[in-house]
């Protein structure tokens, strides 16, 4: 059986994305799965600069590594690898539909679909103070137990 693999898209991959990856790779090998994990932004705006430091700051003071993590956007053959592509934001959601052939999109969702959260969309917290960050750590930590018991039921 291949390894699941799994996306995550934001803006930029400088806060969101880069925080989902890291949680995400934790709590999936604490659950005992095998899982591809990458991250990436819908634009280029940040490409080789390791995550926002604020990102960083709230995750691993939850103790997330960050390690190996560098800014990157979305490419053509990420649609092909990938069997979960998910958005941050509906902004997000629909331009990956955008540049996606539609064979792929049944691949691409909101991440926070995963999370039982009065949110459904994991807001941008690049603008905002250090409240901003701890909440995008916890709603990504909700939807990320979410996604690894759907990748278990489903892979």
């Amino acid at each position: 059986m291949n390894k699941t693999s799994v996306l995550f898209v934001c803006l930029g991959n400088i806060c969101r994305s880069p925080t989902a990856e890291a949680v995400f790779r934790k709590k999936a090998s604490e659950a005992g799965i095998s899982v591809e994990i990458d991250s990436a932004g819908t634009h280029g705006y940040h490409i080789g600069n390791p995550p926002d430091k604020r990102s960083q700051a709230a995750g691993v003071a939850k103790g997330y590594d960050f390690s190996g993590i560098a800014c990157r956007k979305v490419e053509a053959a990420d649609f092909e690898k990938f069997d979960y592509i998910l958005a941050m934001d509906k902004s997000n959601f629909e331009n990956l539909k955008k540049v996606s052939e539609p064979l792929h999109h049944a691949k691409v969702s909101l991440f926070l679909d995963f999370a039982n959260s009065k949110y459904d969309e994991v807001p941008d917290p690049y603008y905002g103070g250090k409240k901003g960050f701890e909440l995008v750590l916890e709603l990504i930590e909700e939807a990320s137990d979410g996604l690894i018991k759907d990748i278990k039921k489903k892979h």
